[in-house]
């Protein structure tokens, strides 16, 4: 379900505020983690 949520938000259909309290740190821990690695990828370039 995290997954899901995360790609929704990617695509910007929905918001972290969207989420349900019981996975928004999950989402939240996967969203910061994608964004670290683009981060990292873009320093490595």
């Amino acid at each position: 379900m995290e997954n899901i949520y995360t790609d929704l938000i990617k695509k910007g259909k929905k918001t972290i505020d969207d989420v349900p309290k019981t996975l928004k740190k999950k989402v939240q821990a996967i969203l910061d983690k994608k964004e670290d690695e683009k981060v990292k990828e873009i320093l490595t370039e």
